[in-house]
């Protein structure tokens, strides 16, 4: 049966968004095209009339699940627009981001794979973690009137490891604690 190209193109954007989330939750070699497909309601046959190689859709759900990330930052500062960076830090900090498996940070999700993937991967990554040192370069000059890039960097990367780090141990105080520590370490970052 012949599909439109309007449902063609539907049916693209639903593999990318069901990709971005099953390479969330388990790796991008942890799942074949088979379930990939199947988790978005089509047949494998249908992938490679929508896409180069798995490795394209890698990239395109890489890009896609930073924006989301950066998507869900948003929705975090609109609910607390007076403390934009406090607001991200509350979020991103939490025991309920740390089970996000499938809709949490893309970059502790897939980091160290993407870091094995090749140069379309990394490049989604790399516009995702450019936009989100901005984003908070914009809330550190919020915060204290300066904008410092290596500071946004020293949160950034201590937010992503403090997720990373909760998410591989087994011990629920112990994940917390390094979600507090986290917490203590950026707010007085962004306000030294």
């Amino acid at each position: 049966m012949r599909v439109s190209r309007s449902q063609a193109a539907e049916n693209r954007e639903t593999v990318i968004n069901v990709a971005s989330r099953l390479f969330r939750e388990r790796g991008f070699d942890g799942i074949g095209l088979k379930d990939l497909m199947k988790g978005a309601g089509l047949t494998q046959g249908a992938f490679y009339k929508q896409f180069e190689s798995k490795d394209d859709l890698a990239a395109q759900a890489s890009r896609r699940a930073m924006e989301s990330a950066t998507q869900r930052w948003s929705v975090a500062t609109a609910a607390k627009h007076e403390d934009p960076l406090e607001a991200v830090i509350a979020f991103y900090l939490s025991m309920d981001h740390r089970g996000e498996k499938m809709d949490g940070c893309p970059i502790v999700a897939l980091g160290s794979d993407a870091a094995r993937q090749g140069t379309d991967v990394k490049a989604s990554f790399e516009t995702g973690i450019k936009e989100h040192l901005e984003i908070l370069g914009r809330f550190i000059a919020e915060t204290n009137g300066e904008e410092t890039e290596g500071k946004a960097m020293a949160i950034l990367s201590t937010m992503v490891g403090a997720v990373l780090l909760s998410r591989v141990v087994n011990d629920l105080d112990l994940a917390q604690a390094f979600l507090d520590a986290a917490t203590d370490q950026v707010r007085e970052a962004a306000r030294a």
